[in-house]
């Protein structure tokens, strides 16, 4: 009996999970490509927020910090709470055939751009010449950085947990200096961060064109 009552909470996430998604969709490589994300996005987050306490900027710490604290309780034992809540939202936001897949393909460029430029600056090996590179290349990387957020916006169009994600960090970004923090820390992580969101978004384009077919 106890059992099949802890199994109910699963049972009903992975058929919330079918009626929401495509059968073409790999469910076991979107959820590891989540978790890895969380993981990268947590480290990257507590970073910034180490980084921006150390040079006084407690305020821009704290907002660090609030956003990698949300992440570690992703990466816990809520985790599955977490893609619960993620789920739900989508399948109360979102018909699938209604979602624009031609955004998240057409993002795509813009992540095998960011890819590029973060795998050139990890290949620097002093801070020197990191230092040059950002200086030279900060710009074009924001361009691209905030192009690639507002096809997102686009894409999750409607309000609810996925786009208020998207908006925290765009504001980040704008107002809050965190691409040049992240650049300041090195590129590891973000070239993770994007290259799993590219793997998400061709999965999720791919899936959504067979369903149509």
């Amino acid at each position: 009996m106890g059992r099949t009552a802890a199994s109910l909470p699963v049972t009903l996430f992975f058929l919330l999970l079918l009626t929401a998604l495509p059968p073409s969709l790999s469910f076991s490589f979107s959820f590891s490509q989540f978790k890895t994300l969380f993981s990268l996005a947590h480290s990257l987050m507590t970073r910034v927020a180490n980084l921006r306490a150390s040079r006084g900027d407690f305020a821009g710490s704290q907002r660090a910090r609030n956003i990698a604290q949300k992440l570690e309780r992703g990466l816990g034992l809520s985790f599955w709470g977490s893609i619960w809540s993620l789920a739900w939202d989508y399948t109360k936001n979102y018909a699938w055939r209604d979602l624009p897949f031609s955004e998240l393909y057409d993002a795509v460029p813009d992540m095998n751009e960011l890819i590029r430029a973060f795998a050139e600056l990890s290949q620097l090996e002093s801070d020197f010449a990191r230092a040059n590179w950002v200086s030279r290349n900060y710009q074009s990387v924001l361009r691209v950085s905030n192009s690639l957020l507002k096809r997102l916006l686009k894409v999750f169009r409607k309000s609810g947990a996925w786009r208020e994600v998207v908006e925290t960090v765009q504001k980040e970004v704008v107002d809050g200096g965190l691409l040049k923090d992240c650049l300041e820390l090195g590129s590891g992580d973000l070239k993770g961060i994007v290259q799993i969101l590219k793997d998400l978004a061709l999965n999720f384009y791919s899936s959504g064109r067979s369903s149509e077919l």
